[in-house]
């Protein structure tokens, strides 16, 4: 028999917003701070190693002298050169890896016969380096910008292509279906569905060609520049200016992650449908 009790008690009053801001807050604090210290951790270690004679600053700089020579950068007006210039050339490559890589993809994904006649050659070509493209790259565009801009898009265009192309074979058979029974027509469905439903996938691709075309950035500014991060790395460490050898290696870490952030957050605007909703308890 149920107790009148139970029936007339009050009902357990849900949290306030204000208090799940509160701790969504505090989540993220917690959060950021593991972060922080982990990072802090790491610059702790490396400072105390050279400074205690563990390593020899001979080879490793302390994060003090690092920081040193990025403020003699900044002051002397170098550092906006070689990041301009370095950001110049990974941009333009980035920007042509995502537009063929994402052109091409889609067609292989949506025409099977077009996928299986390139697909042979395409496999042939992923297996080639962009470094071992390098001399091929240098006698077609000579050794300016735009055979550094070539290794770039070489390195970036294969994770946007294969992604591409996986994103689009994920593609629910059901929503293709479903528009069909509705009188939609192709034009209609690759825009309104496929395209929308491939885009995280497609993303993915981009933010790995991201990573990529930072990477492919300094074996490009090694040869035949006079100016980039790459280059300042390099042309450092010929003339055993280590602290700014390291300088150009932070710069290049602090330049991609920016670059990742920025196609995150471009993800995230341009994907906000499929996050999903948000259920409070």
């Amino acid at each position: 028999m149920t107790d009148l009790t139970e029936l007339t008690a009050p009902a357990t009053p849900r949290a306030a917003p204000s208090t799940r801001s509160g701790l969504k807050l505090w989540k993220w604090s917690i959060k950021w701070l593991e972060r922080l210290t982990c990072l802090l951790l790491f610059f702790a270690i490396w400072e105390f190693l050279p400074r205690a004679g563990i390593v020899s600053s001979a080879f490793l700089s302390p994060p003090s002298a690092v920081l040193a020579a990025i403020v003699q950068l900044i002051e002397t007006g170098q550092l906006n050169k070689h990041i301009f210039a370095s950001l110049k050339r990974s941009l333009a490559g980035l920007s042509l890896a995502i537009l063929a890589g994402v052109s091409l993809g889609l067609l292989m994904g949506v025409i099977r016969r077009f996928e299986a006649f390139v697909d042979p050659l395409l496999q042939l070509f992923r297996q080639v380096s962009a470094l071992a493209l390098f001399p091929v790259f240098l006698l077609f565009f000579g050794i300016g910008e735009a055979s550094k801009i070539a290794i770039i898009f070489w390195a970036a265009f294969w994770p946007v292509l294969l992604n591409t192309i996986s994103g689009v074979k994920q593609v629910e058979k059901l929503l293709i279906h479903s528009a069909l029974s509705m009188g939609a027509t192709r034009g209609f469905i690759f825009f309104k569905v496929i395209l929308p439903a491939a885009a995280p996938s497609i993303f993915t691709g981009i933010r790995l060609a991201g990573a990529y075309s930072i990477t492919a950035l300094v074996a490009a500014e090694m040869i035949g520049s006079h100016a980039g991060l790459g280059f300042l790395t390099l042309n450092s460490q010929e003339i055993f200016q280590i602290p700014s050898m390291y300088a150009g290696i932070v710069l290049l870490a602090l330049l991609g992650l920016a670059l990742n952030y920025v196609l995150a957050l471009l993800e995230m605007r341009l994907t906000r449908w499929c996050s999903g909703l948000e259920f409070h308890e």
